[in-house]
């Protein structure tokens, strides 16, 4: 299979990859079990998503984030650390999406689930940790003994990684983190759901729309142009040819098993747990 074509499919798998591992976002059992454990959901998000990394303070988490305000971030860090600890995190973590995806995505066939975490376990030892921090992390925790958690898991190391990568494609492009999100905003009016979900000021999101317009990606009504749009969707390739890779350690055939045993569970998860538009932006799923 050419390049080109591996890269179309590892998003296609991520889109799946990261609405399995929505739940512990959006999922009311995921949620609800860390609210007990720390106070605030976008407390719970950041020390979620970071508690693989250990303690980190604010400077790191703003510098793996990249698309949230460092203020934002300031509020929860280190606080969230006077709460709770990375190793409670993890746990909560694991066993309340497991506990989600059984009853969000339910009934979850078991045998079908258990018999691709071999493959996902092949594919995440196969990436590349240069420069991946969150990814690399996530990858250096233990495999869950149980099948549900362990495709959770994989999926997790999977978007992180993904993600890490992407943020390198951003920077690349000479995007901070809120030209970023006024870019995509641009592309599909998002703005109402992620200005808030990122912590940015009006003033601070204007300011990114008018530099993005003097570099001639947006017209001075915010518009996207030809420019932008065409950064867009090379930064949105250039992620998934940099996620490719590790794909490429599976044969077509199981890349295809994979893609069976996920798609049931994310097709019960999307809309009705994991929102169609979301600050990710993740795309609709592959049919």
């Amino acid at each position: 299979m050419r390049v080109r074509d591996l890269a179309a499919e590892a998003r296609d798998l991520w889109v799946l990859l990261e609405t399995v591992h929505g739940v512990t976002y959006y999922s009311p059992v995921a949620v609800a079990s860390r609210a007990a454990q720390i106070s605030g959901w976008w407390r719970g998000y950041v020390a979620a998503r970071v508690a693989p990394l250990g303690a980190v303070g604010p400077g790191a988490v703003t510098a793996i984030f990249h698309g949230f305000a460092p203020r934002m971030v300031a509020r929860a860090f280190p606080d969230v650390w006077s709460r709770t600890r990375p190793e409670a995190m993890l746990r909560e973590r694991l066993g309340s999406a497991a506990e989600a995806l059984r009853e969000d995505a339910g009934p979850v066939d078991e045998d079908e689930v258990a018999g691709v975490v071999p493959l996902l376990r092949r594919v995440v030892e196969a990436l590349d940790p240069a420069g991946r921090p969150l990814g690399a992390a996530n990858a250096d925790l233990p495999w869950p003994h149980d099948g549900v958690a362990a495709v959770w898991h994989a999926a997790t190391v999977l978007r992180e990684h993904r993600g890490d990568g992407h943020v390198a494609v951003l920077t690349a492009a000479r995007l901070d983190g809120c030209e970023a999100q006024v870019l995509r905003d641009a592309a599909d009016g998002s703005r109402s759901l992620t200005q808030p979900n990122r912590g940015w000021t009006d003033e601070e999101w204007d300011s990114a729309a008018g530099r993005l317009c003097s570099r001639g990606l947006l017209d001075p009504d915010s518009q996207l142009l030809e420019d932008g749009a065409r950064l867009r969707e090379c930064a949105e390739r250039r992620t998934d040819e940099l996620a490719a890779p590790a794909w490429a350690v599976l044969s077509e055939d199981e890349r295809e098993q994979v893609r069976r045993a996920l798609l049931p569970i994310a097709q019960r998860l999307a809309g009705s747990v994991v929102p169609p538009l979301s600050p990710v932006g993740v795309p609709p799923l592959p049919s």
